[in-house]
């Protein structure tokens, strides 16, 4: 699977959404101190660099140097490759010490990982008390009734070709292990629910849905999901090229440790 996102890291940086302002503000307003925060799998950095403007440093790590070769670079924001396993005293080496980071976060990337490992991780850097996680996903865009029509019936197709860890993002974060405290001011620790915007034309669009993991499993397998009756069905929804508002649900799942 990391194979497919290295493939993809051009069109992961061309068509992925951004986050919204207010997720960052209501994730920094969570932590007692913004000294240090830990963004993983921070892909091409679209959370570092909001997280840049809160936090005195981040160190945004991934496996992927291709996907970090297309980060922004920012003088406040480290960048590191690391391997797909890290040891406690690699952890400590490559990303910061025990106890020393005030936020951790995952953008669209928690549920791929070996949580019980991942968890130990996050405990083992997270300040106590009061560190905090913080780990969102995005579900499918919005763009018209027409146009999510044919949408939807193209996303039901993809179905077979996602692996099983996409039915986690479907569900939201609802059922996702999260053996974290309430942060303070709330009753739960999610999912809360914001909204992403990005300005698209119909090829964008498209391209963004020829960067899905699925679409590449099933191009390999012979299968093309966007084939040209459907993509003339999405030209007929979008009514032209010109660049529409896509909206795409962001869910949060936020808590401290103790």
């Amino acid at each position: 699977m990391a194979e497919l996102f290295i493939k993809q890291a051009a069109s992961y940086a061309a068509t992925r959404p951004g986050y919204p302002p207010e997720l960052f503000r209501f994730i920094a307003s969570k932590t007692p101190h913004h000294d240090l925060a830990w963004d993983v799998g921070t892909g091409n950095g679209q959370a570092a660099v909001p997280l840049a403007s809160f936090y005195k440093d981040v160190v945004a790590t991934d496996t992927s140097p291709t996907q970090l070769a297309h980060a922004q670079r920012l003088p406040n924001i480290r960048y590191q490759q690391t391997p797909e396993s890290v040891t406690l005293d690699e952890l400590t080496r490559l990303v910061a010490p025990m106890c020393s980071v005030d936020l951790v976060t995952v953008a669209q990337a928690m549920h791929w990982f070996d949580l019980p490992t991942f968890y130990q991780q996050v405990k083992h850097v997270l300040k106590r008390p009061g560190g905090v996680l913080a780990a969102w996903c995005y579900t499918e865009p919005c763009v018209s009734d027409t146009v999510d029509a044919v949408f939807w019936r193209l996303y039901k197709n993809s179905a077979p070709y996602w692996a099983p860890a996409r039915k986690i993002v479907d569900d939201e974060y609802r059922s996702i292990e999260f053996p974290f405290e309430v942060v303070d001011g709330e009753e739960h620790t999610g999912p809360f629910t914001f909204k992403a915007t990005k300005h698209m034309d119909l090829e964008t669009y498209l391209a963004y849905i020829r960067s899905w993991s699925s679409y590449q499993t099933a191009h390999e397998q012979g299968i093309e999901l966007l084939p040209e009756e459907v993509v003339k069905d999405f030209e007929s929804a979008w009514g032209g090229n010109e660049v529409k508002p896509v909206q795409y649900p962001v869910h949060l799942r936020i808590g401290r440790v103790m």
